[in-house]
């Protein structure tokens, strides 16, 4: 990701200086770094330390200092980061310095819950249009936006300068709703649909899949019951994979 800051951009003392492309890692902790830090300001702190912040957005000191040296801010020593300078700093990193307008693809039980949500707005985002192919959302009115037929579509991307689509659609209908997206000039996707989609190079595609998250937690979950019901003299306890072996004696005899 690359992110240039115009020389001589207004900004306070301190501010973020032209910036090298920044680790994926390090951007997808930022936002995290820009919640804590809006509860932090919300409370009337002024300064937060390197071990306050982490502890607040939930990672180690060290990852964090690291992360926001790549913005070229370090802190001052024995009083910890401006927290008014860093949230200006993460909200230039990461594009928030204007309302970034959003096109909403598919309203049904998630889209529905999504254009209703109102912390967009608080993150920067505005969700300029509600669009779905179904005739019978047509028309419908969701959190002060009417429901428009996705074939709307190029009118209203370059009506309301669409820049991010998101896309909550079934899966079967979700390719084409990204091809329709990319060729009204829109490049960066949020996709809510499970599967993967194909776009061009260029275009940023962001999966959010909340049945692999929670494969992720069942996988936790058998792995702590699994190590609850180990042996008390510390014995192995090797369990077999469906179509594997269980015997350690008989793997070692077959060389595996």
């Amino acid at each position: 990701m690359s992110q240039h800051r115009h020389p001589g951009a207004p900004g306070r003392a301190g501010a973020v200086p032209a910036l090298p492309d920044l680790p994926e890692a390090t951007v997808a902790r930022l936002p995290e770094y820009l919640r804590a830090l809006h509860n932090l300001a919300e409370s009337g702190d002024e300064t937060i330390s390197s071990e306050g912040l982490a502890s607040a957005a939930g990672v180690n000191s060290a990852k964090l200092r690291k992360d926001l040296s790549h913005l070229g801010s370090y802190g001052t020593r024995g009083v910890g980061y401006d927290v008014a300078l860093l949230i200006d700093q993460i909200e230039f990193v990461l594009g928030l310095t204007q309302r970034r307008a959003v096109a909403l693809v598919g309203v049904g039980n998630l889209g529905h819950a999504l254009a209703g949500y109102d912390g967009f707005a608080s993150r920067g985002f505005r969700i300029a249009a509600l669009l779905d192919a179904d005739p019978s959302r047509v028309g419908e009115e969701i959190n002060g936006l009417v429901v428009r037929h996705v074939d709307e579509l190029p009118r209203i991307a370059a009506a309301e300068s669409i820049a991010i689509g998101v896309i909550a659609t079934p899966a079967g209908a979700a390719q084409a709703v990204a091809d329709q997206l990319v060729e009204v000039g829109v490049t960066s996707i949020l996709n809510f649909a499970p599967c993967v989609l194909s776009v061009p190079e260029g275009v940023d595609v962001r999966k959010v899949d909340l049945a692999i998250e929670l494969q992720i937690l069942s996988f936790h979950e058998h792995r702590k019951a699994s190590l609850t019901a180990l042996p008390a003299t510390g014995g192995s306890a090797l369990t077999a994979l469906p179509g594997g072996l269980a015997d350690t004696d008989t793997q070692e005899a077959t060389g595996t």
